[in-house]
Parts: C-alpha cells; structure tokens; sequence
C-alpha cells in the first residue's frame, strides 16, 4: 500500500473516491436529497481545485496496486473549518472504500497526518466526527482522541451535530 499526495492533476480521482466513500459512509443514515445535495456542493471541480491549490490543505491518496482506496485531508492555520489555531493540525477528512474497511488503510492515513502533525510541530490535532458513526468513533479514541466539544454540521437541509476531539501531541 502507498500514500502520496494529491495534486490538482489528480482532482477528478478526487471527486470519484470522494463522492464514493461519503455516499458509502451516510447514505443509510441520511435522505437522497440530502447526499445529492452535500455531494454536488462539497465535491464540485471549483471547490476542490481551490482547496487543493491552498497551501495550508493537504490531501493523499492510500492506494493499493495503483488504485485508489481511500484519501485523507488536513488543514493548518486559517484553513482549518473551525478552531483556526496556528498551534493545531485539523484532520478533516479520512475516507477508505468500505470493501478496504478493516485492513488498516484509515490507520495508515491517520498515520500520515500524525506524522505531518508532528514534523510542523503543531501542539495538537482534532478533527470533527458525526455523533452517528460509531465505527469512526471508536478508532478516534483507540488512538488517543478525546472529546472536548461539539458543533452542528449542515448536510442539505438537516442540522446534525459533530462530535469534536482532540489528541495532544505536546
């Protein structure tokens, strides 16, 4: 298995993983609506070409035999979606293909983004994780995350509510 980096060339890999794993992820708990709605806005070619041309996101691919399985997304500084701590590394996104859950593809993207993490020096990282999504859940906690807050996430027209955790590096 490899992860490299993703860069504006790869977008449309982006876009296709992107939208599969998050459907793969919430569509049993969510409306079609719903899906269709977060899918057309948060993966569109403008959005993403402007988050990967942001020097303080970061996206990579895991990719086993040159296929894609999963992507992870980081962001530093002002990028980041909430707290906006120039000490902090949020880790916004770790998707894998649900044919590759269980075989340690999310751990090695959580990998890199400690690692990453750790070569800024950053103080801390935390991410965001639906209040629904157990599996997610527990992995953050089996590697040390703990809760600290939480905030509402707008998916089409329904309110939910993220849990927010946090793993202390220093």
């Amino acid at each position: 298995m490899n992860i490299r980096k993703i860069t504006v060339k790869d977008i449309h890999e982006l876009i296709k993983i992107g939208k599969q794993t998050f459907t793969e992820t919430y569509s049993s708990d969510n409306t079609k609506e719903n899906i269709v709605a977060y899918l057309e806005n948060g993966f569109s070619i403008e959005k993403l070409k402007a988050e990967l041309n942001d020097q303080n996101s970061e996206f990579y691919f895991a990719e086993l035999d040159n296929q894609s399985i999963g992507y992870l997304k980081i962001n530093l500084g002002q990028s980041q979606t909430e707290i906006k701590d120039i000490h902090a590394l949020e880790i916004e996104r770790i998707y894998v293909l649900k044919e590759f859950h269980g075989k340690k593809v999310g751990q090695l993207l959580y990998d890199k983004a400690i690692e990453i993490a750790q070569n800024k020096k950053v103080e801390y990282v935390w991410l965001g994780v639906w209040e629904k999504n157990p599996r997610a859940i527990r992995f953050y906690e089996k590697n040390g995350f703990v809760a600290f807050d939480k905030h509402l996430f707008q998916l089409g027209n329904e309110k939910q509510t993220d849990i927010l955790m946090k793993l202390k590096l220093y």
